[in-house]
């Protein structure tokens, strides 16, 4: 067996399926998820500790960057559904193929997009 073979290192040059793009993106939001996870628990706690506490963490969410940090978390739980969701279709044998395997990760980027924007719009409103 020939073994010199060149080795493509670079990951910038490699161009990615939509399929693999989808499949990592839910993996790193689910690593994300666990500190997300962790923020909602605190302000759970918060909110619920005394109507002093809850009025402290009425006013924290009141400063844009709470806002941000929860739409971030908000969308990497919604992205992380959206795609969990696929993943469960193609376990019982939907969209298996190439074809039907693009086909979902298009569908479900464009529902998690319209779930992020809508998080997005709620957290403004």
């Amino acid at each position: 067996m020939n073994k010199q073979r060149p080795v493509n290192l670079d990951l910038s040059t490699i161009k990615f399926p939509i399929t693999a793009i989808v499949s990592i993106t839910h993996r790193i939001t689910g690593v994300a998820l666990l500190g997300g996870i962790l923020v909602l628990m605190w302000m759970l706690d918060a909110s619920l500790t005394s109507e002093e506490s809850f009025n402290e963490l009425r006013e924290l969410m009141a400063n844009p960057l709470a806002k941000v940090v929860l739409w971030g978390v908000l969308a990497a739980l919604s992205y992380h559904l959206v795609m969990g969701i696929r993943h469960m279709f193609m376990d019982v044998g939907i969209g298996e193929s190439l074809r039907g395997g693009q086909t979902g990760a298009k569908l479900a980027l464009t529902v998690a997009i319209v779930l992020i924007l809508a998080a997005a719009g709620w957290l403004v409103w």
